[in-house]
């Protein structure tokens, strides 16, 4: 079926649009096409980029949550140690290298000290001891003694793509009270 028109266009029935000089129409240009591989392009590499944060950021967890159980692996061996100020009972179990000791006063002291040990994961990381006895009441009679154990592990991760270590820290703190089991070596009177 062919119309005339005014112009002496030919009109096709299909797309009913005039088909000027019996040119056929191309489906899509060259500028179409190369706009259309930018817009894929960006769309898979924002993907994969997105793949790759997201494998950064679970091997920065995983490095951090390997280092908070070095940490404690550190508490819990100075809270399986004996205590005891009846005694002259420290902590001293302690496998630290580099160990201090510093007397503060007459019945309060510090030790210092640090390890290196693997982590859960292959990496190192370095744990620093601090065991500081202090009185929650702030003063020495009666005598409310505790042992402050800070332990903050060092550790590296380079993973974040800029060719440089970066060096992170985790750091737990507990309280310690002594293993004295007599309340009348510790000050308290029984039975008044």
């Amino acid at each position: 079926m062919r119309l005339i028109t005014r112009h002496s266009h030919r009109w096709t029935p299909a797309t009913n649009r005039p088909n000027r000089g019996g040119r056929r129409e191309a489906g899509l240009t060259f500028w179409d096409v190369l706009i259309s591989l930018v817009i894929v392009a960006m769309v898979f590499g924002s993907i994969i980029n997105g793949y790759l944060v997201g494998a950064k950021k679970a091997q920065w967890s995983g490095y951090s949550l390997a280092a908070q159980s070095l940490a404690l692996h550190a508490v819990e061996q100075a809270r399986s140690a004996t205590w005891d100020g009846n005694l002259n009972v420290q902590i001293t179990n302690m496998t630290l290298q580099n160990k201090t000791f510093t007397n503060t006063t007459a019945s309060t002291w510090q030790m210092t000290g640090y390890t290196t040990n693997i982590m859960d994961i292959p990496w190192q990381g370095t744990n620093y001891v601090t065991i500081q006895t202090l009185f929650a009441n702030g003063i020495t009679n009666p005598w409310v003694q505790l042992q402050m154990i800070t332990v903050s592990t060092v550790w590296p991760f380079n993973g974040w793509g800029n060719f440089s270590v970066q060096c992170y820290t985790n750091t737990v703190i507990t309280y310690l009270a002594p293993d004295n089991r007599d309340p009348s070596k510790l000050g308290i009177n029984v039975g008044n």
